[in-house]
């Protein structure tokens, strides 16, 4: 059984992984407006492994005889000045959820909850993924500039993006 402490920070989490598949959407939206579907494809695909990875932290709570709470999720931005922006937005929001996910972990540490623990730490690996996947994508999108051939091919590329087994 989770502790009440646990079980909180727990849903808390559940919360901003929805958060996070509610704001990569909106970026969806944005790059889709400015006639970039292959980056707005990608981040759907994005979008919906945030929505399996807040569906972990249900089935956690829930085998755990928990209770899950949901909570308000807050209103993403709508507007970004680029696709570079909204990159280097995405590896920062990945940097803070990797900093939640390790405040998790300490708190498993503290209430000596093994089980919490150990399913966090799929979550600690897959981070180290996400941060390095927004890394890439930031790095590619500077050497690009504003140069509207590679623009293009990135766009392509990133529309070939399928749906992962998160």
């Amino acid at each position: 059984m989770l502790s009440k402490k646990m079980q909180d920070a727990l849903n808390g989490q559940l919360n901003a992984e929805m958060y996070s598949a509610y704001l990569y959407l909106s970026m969806s939206a944005y790059l889709e407006s400015i006639n970039l579907p292959g980056f707005a494809a990608w981040m759907r695909v994005q979008a919906s492994e945030e929505m399996k990875h807040a569906m972990k932290f249900y089935g956690h709570v829930n085998d755990r005889r928990g209770r899950v709470t949901l909570a308000a999720i807050q209103a993403p931005p709508a507007e970004w000045s680029s696709p570079l922006n909204v990159f280097e937005e995405v590896y920062k929001h990945e940097q803070k959820v990797t900093g939640l996910i390790h405040g998790l972990v300490k708190l498993a540490e503290a209430e000596g909850d093994r089980a919490a623990g150990a399913f966090l730490q799929w979550f600690v690996t897959e981070q180290v993924e996400e941060e390095a996947s927004a890394d890439v994508l930031v790095q590619k999108l500077k050497l690009v500039g504003d140069q509207a051939g590679p623009l293009f091919m990135l766009d392509h590329e990133l529309g070939q993006r399928e749906a992962g087994g998160d």
